[in-house]
């Protein structure tokens, strides 16, 4: 294991942490009325689990790959409440403030693991 594949797969572990967190917290917040705030702990869990396999397991590509892709689908999955992190900043209302904090964070942080998994690969094939 090399220090690109050690960077990934930590930057994946503290992410995946960070989104447990906005997730149970965005739980407890909405009153435990709604499953769906769980989301982000449940995308966090699977970051922290694959950053634990790429660094513990010889299948690190395999893993920091799928990283990328599940970064492309919580980026995808969280794009309908752009328009609620929108209004939110520019002191509208949105629908439901935490729903809209927890995926502007689910958006940020898959963005910065995205752009993390495009750094290593560039580095493997150069």
């Amino acid at each position: 294991m090399d220090s690109a594949t050690d960077s990934v797969s930590f930057t994946s572990i503290v992410a995946g942490m960070v989104l447990v967190l906005v997730g149970i917290v965005s739980y407890v917040l909405s009153d435990f009325a709604s499953l769906t705030a769980l989301i982000p702990a449940f995308i966090g869990f699977f970051f922290a689990l694959l950053g634990v396999i790429a660094r513990a397991t010889a299948a690190d590509r395999p893993a920091i790959l799928a990283i990328g892709a599940l970064s492309v689908f919580a980026i995808g999955g969280s794009l309908r409440g752009v328009s609620d992190i929108v209004a939110l900043v520019t002191g509208g209302s949105p629908d439901s403030a935490v729903a809209a904090v927890s995926q502007g964070a689910t958006i940020a942080i898959s963005l910065v693991l995205l752009v993390a998994v495009f750094q290593f690969f560039r580095q493997d094939t150069a």
